[in-house]
C-alpha cells in the first residue's frame, strides 16, 4: 500500500488548494512543485517540469481549439444567431411548448458552430428565457431546455472540451469529435420527447398563445435562407473530416474562414466583431495552455511516484469487470461535477481513468466519449454547475438555484440513459469514426 502516500498527498494537495480558492492552474503547479521535491529529485525535477511547458502546448493536436473558439465567437458576436432562432420560430408554427422546441433545436445547431457550451446557454438564456418567461411558461419548461441546449455543446462536435480531453488523454481527437454526432442526435430527440411529454401531463406549463399563420413559401425561405448556409459551416467541420478530406486542425481553419465568408455575405462583417472574437478566444486559450502545462508535469509526478500503478493494481483486484470500472469512473465524474468545473474534472481523473483503458483494452474514442457525457451532467448539477449559474445569471435573480437545478434535472436523467446506451451498444459512438 506504499501508493497511498503519494495518492493522498497528490490529489488531496490539489483538492485542497482548488477548494481554498486558487486557481486550478496554479493549484495544479503548486502541487507539481511539492511532488518534485517529494517524490522526483527536487530541483531536477522543477527543471523537468519548465521544460515541459513547450512540448505540452506545442502538442498539433491542440490547434484546432483556438479556432473552434474563434468560429464560435464570430457567430455569436455577429448576431448570425438570431437568425436562425427567427427561421426555427417561423418554422415551429402553434406547437404547444413551441418556445422550448426553438430553443433546443437552435442549441443544437449552436452546438455545432460553437463548441462551447456555455456560450451556448447563454446565448439561449439571454435570448429566449425572458420571452419564455413573459409568455408564462413554468421554470422547467423555460430554463430546462436552455439548460439541455448548453450540454449538447459537449458532445456534438466541435466541441471544445472534446478537443482538450483528447489532448490530455492522448485520443485522436477527430474521432472522437465524430463520435458525438450520433449520441447528439439521440440525446436531442430524447430531449425532445421530454418536451412532448411534459406539455401532456401538464399543458399549462407551456400555454399556447396566437401565433401568426406563415405561408409554407415563406417558412421555406427563412430556412433556405438562414439555416441551410449553417449547415455548409457544419460540412467544412465535420463533413471534411468524415470524408478524410481535413484534419481537424485543417476544418477548423475551414470553419472560420467559412464564418467570415457568411458574415460578408450578410453584411455583418466588421473589424469589431473580429477583434473582440480573437480577444474572447486569446483570454481562453491563454488560460487553457497554462493547465495543460501543469496537467502534464502532474500525470508525469502521479506516474513516477507509483501512485498511479498502485491504484489501478488495486483496482482490478477487486474484480469488477469491464462494466463495473465504467460505472465506478461515472459515478466518480458525477461526484466530482457536484463540486469542480469540467477541466479540474478532467486534471485529476484523466491520469487514474486511462491507463484503464489499456488494461481492460477499451477503445479509446468510446471511452473518451462517455466520460465527456458523464462531466457534461456535472453542468447541470448543484451546487456548482457553471450552466447552472449562467440561467440564473439570465433570470435576473428572480430564480433560485433550487428551482433552476429541477428544471435540468429530467435533463440529467436523460443523458445518464444515454451514457447507459454507449456502454450497451459501442457502435452508436464508433461506427462513424470507422468510416474516417
Amino acid at each position: 500500500m506504499d501508493w497511498l502516500y503519494p495518492f493522498a498527498v497528490l490529489v488531496g494537495t490539489v483538492i485542497t488548494l482548488m477548494g481554498l480558492g486558487l486557481p486550478v492552474a496554479f493549484a495544479f503547479f503548486a502541487t507539481n512543485i511539492a511532488g518534485l521535491m517529494l517524490f522526483f529529485g527536487g530541483v531536477r525535477g522543477i527543471e523537468q517540469m519548465v521544460s515541459n511547458f513547450s512540448e505540452a502546448v506545442g502538442t498539433y493536436a491542440l490547434a484546432p481549439l483556438p479556432m473552434f473558439l474563434v468560429m464560435g465567437s464570430l457567430y455569436f458576436r455577429s448576431g448570425l444567431g438570431e437568425r436562425v432562432i427567427h427561421a426555427l420560430d417561423l418554422v415551429v408554427g402553434n406547437l404547444r411548448g413551441r418556445l422550448s422546441y426553438v430553443v433546443l433545436g437552435a442549441g443544437a445547431i449552436f452546438a455545432a458552430l460553437s463548441g462551447s457550451s456555455l456560450a451556448n446557454a447563454g446565448m439561449m438564456s439571454s435570448l429566449m428565457a425572458p420571452e419564455m418567461t413573459k409568455r408564462r411558461y413554468k421554470p422547467h419548461m423555460a430554463y430546462g431546455p436552455v439548460l439541455g441546449a448548453g450540454n449538447l455543446a459537449v458532445i456534438i462536435p466541435p466541441s471544445t472540451l472534446a478537443v482538450l480531453l483528447g489532448s490530455l488523454a492522448q485520443i485522436d481527437v477527430g474521432a472522437l469529435l465524430i463520435a458525438g454526432i450520433m449520441p447528439g442526435l439521440v440525446l436531442t430527440t430524447m430531449f425532445c420527447g421530454l418536451i412532448w411529454f411534459q406539455t401532456r401531463i401538464d399543458p399549462d406549463a407551456a400555454p399556447q398563445y396566437p401565433v401568426p399563420q406563415i405561408a409554407g413559401r415563406q417558412k421555406l425561405k427563412a430556412v433556405m435562407v438562414n439555416i441551410v448556409p449553417m449547415s455548409f459551416l457544419v460540412f467544412t467541420v465535420v463533413g471534411t473530416i468524415i470524408m478524410g478530406i481535413a484534419t481537424p486542425t485543417e476544418s477548423a481553419a475551414l470553419g472560420c474562414a467559412g464564418v467570415c465568408l457568411l458574415l460578408v455575405i450578410y453584411r455583418k462583417f466588421s473589424w469589431g466583431v473580429v477583434w473582440r472574437s480573437l480577444d474572447d478566444a486569446m483570454k481562453v486559450t491563454g488560460m487553457t495552455f497554462l493547465i495543460i502545462s501543469a496537467s502534464m508535469t502532474f500525470s508525469q509526478v502521479f506516474a513516477f511516484s507509483g501512485a498511479s500503478n498502485g491504484f489501478i493494481q488495486s483496482v482490478i483486484s477487486l474484480d469488477l469487470g469491464r462494466y463495473g470500472i465504467i460505472l465506478l469512473m461515472v459515478f466518480t465524474l458525477l461526484i466530482l461535477g457536484m463540486f469542480m468545473d469540467q477541466v479540474s474534472m478532467m486534471l485529476i481523473t484523466l491520469p487514474i481513468f486511462m491507463p484503464f483503458a489499456a488494461q481492460y483494452g477499451f477503445d479509446t474514442v468510446w471511452l473518451g466519449l462517455i466520460l465527456l457525457l458523464a462531466i457534461e451532467v456535472g453542468l447541470a448539477t448543484p451546487p456548482f454547475g457553471l450552466l447552472l449559474y449562467v440561467v440564473l445569471g439570465a433570470s435576473g435573480g428572480d430564480m433560485k438555484l433550487a428551482t433552476v437545478a429541477l428544471a435540468a434535472l429530467p435533463y440529467v436523467l436523460l443523458t445518464l440513459v444515454l451514457i447507459a446506451l454507449v456502454v450497451a451498444f459501442p457502435q452508436l459512438a464508433l461506427w462513424l469514426p470507422s468510416l474516417i
